[in-house]
């Protein structure tokens, strides 16, 4: 089970160091047997590794070049974030999709070039609401799987994350059954793309507007391995209280 943050473009330094050491008391307060991931912007991700020591919290980056260096001007190589601390690095996450026109060929770039720095990544596919209603979720997640993965990826190194666009800071959530059907449908779509053994062990993490009160329901389904975070991250409280609802 993995419990993951994305903090987005949210936090300065003194709320983001205060929040990461809360999470971090919080974590070493129990015995827990899931892996918790944090992923500040950029900017406080050398002041939040400090802020983590000793909780047996992972760094993440929420984005990186495809590049390892040269003239990106505002891009930040994996390899940079790999100097920086970072474990993991999220691609493809939806916001980037659309407000970088990303891409899936461009997202396996970005993935090939994360791991080759030696960065575990995060994955995100997801659904507009549009495209939910044409009865297209499964087609359009299963293509983003196929396409942003490169061959050969394994489930040491990639974290698959299904977040539908449409519930993505809205609330609004699929319904649990309607969940699991997009998670087994993606755990497929891997078993055919890099085996079933590799498939079969891959986390596959939901995420859209996940919080305490629906943690337990959505983080017991079969096909989910964990939580994808966005502004319940940003409350210490809340982001362990999922964990605690799930049973980590």
């Amino acid at each position: 089970m993995m419990i993951a943050g994305n903090w987005k473009m949210n936090g300065l330094t003194a709320d983001g160091v205060n929040l990461a050491k809360e999470i971090t008391v919080a974590v070493k307060a129990k015995k827990r047997n899931c892996e918790f991931v944090v992923c500040p912007p950029f900017t406080l991700l050398s002041l939040v590794k400090k802020a983590l020591r000793g909780g047996k919290i992972a760094l993440g980056a929420q984005d990186c070049h495809a590049a390892e260096k040269g003239a990106h001007t505002g891009d930040i190589s994996p390899v940079m974030l790999k100097d920086l601390g970072c474990s993991y690095v999220i691609l493809g996450h939806s916001e980037r999709r659309a407000d970088h026109h990303e891409t899936s060929a461009y997202v396996c770039q970005k993935v090939l070039a994360a791991h080759q720095a030696g960065l575990k990544t995060i994955v995100c596919i997801g659904e507009t609401l549009e495209q939910r209603e044409a009865g297209k979720t499964i087609d359009v997640c299963s293509r983003q799987v196929k396409e942003s993965l490169p061959d050969g990826a394994k489930a040491a190194d990639v974290v698959i994350a299904y977040e539908p666009v449409w519930a993505i800071g809205t609330g609004k959530t699929p319904t649990p059954q309607e969940v699991e059907d997009v998670h087994a449908a993606v755990r497929h779509v891997l078993a055919k793309k890099i085996g079933k053994v590799e498939a079969g062990k891959m986390r596959i993490l939901y995420g859209g507007s996940v919080k305490p009160s629906n943690a337990a329901e959505m983080l017991s389904l079969p096909d989910v391995d964990g939580a994808l975070i966005g502004g319940a991250s940003l409350k210490s409280a809340d982001f362990i209280a999922i964990a605690d609802n799930a049973g980590c």
